[in-house]
């Protein structure tokens, strides 16, 4: 078994910051990409940025210089440091992790940006 625990999502002003962090645990035997998703209830869930083993990552355009994914691979841990954060970004953040062949999930946590 994998657990993927997000914590960090809460209620933020346009304009402010937040930063998710996401904890592996269980069967972990290396992480080979660590990611964050994103999705607003009715819409399909999006893919936010990605960190691969090495360090290489990927962001959604909208999303770049805004954003910055990270990771500690001995600890099986990953953050995502969001800045300048707009009210269309409200929506529920997903940890997902990808090792050995298999995708795994967290169970979200609500980022909601509004005055």
């Amino acid at each position: 078994q994998v657990h993927l625990v997000e914590s960090g999502g809460g209620l933020v002003q346009p304009g402010g910051s937040l930063r998710l962090s996401c904890q592996a645990s269980g069967r972990i035997f290396g992480i080979a990409v660590m990611g964050w998703y994103r999705q607003v209830p009715g819409k399909e869930r999006e893919l936010v940025a990605l960190i691969t083993s090495s360090g290489s990552t990927n962001y959604a355009d909208s999303v770049k210089g805004r954003f910055t994914i990270s990771r500690d691979t001995a600890k099986n841990t990953g953050w995502l440091k969001m800045s300048s954060l707009k009210p269309e970004e409200t929506a529920i953040y997903y940890c997902i992790i990808f090792q050995l062949g298999s995708y795994y999930w967290g169970q979200g946590t609500q980022v909601t940006v509004s005055s």
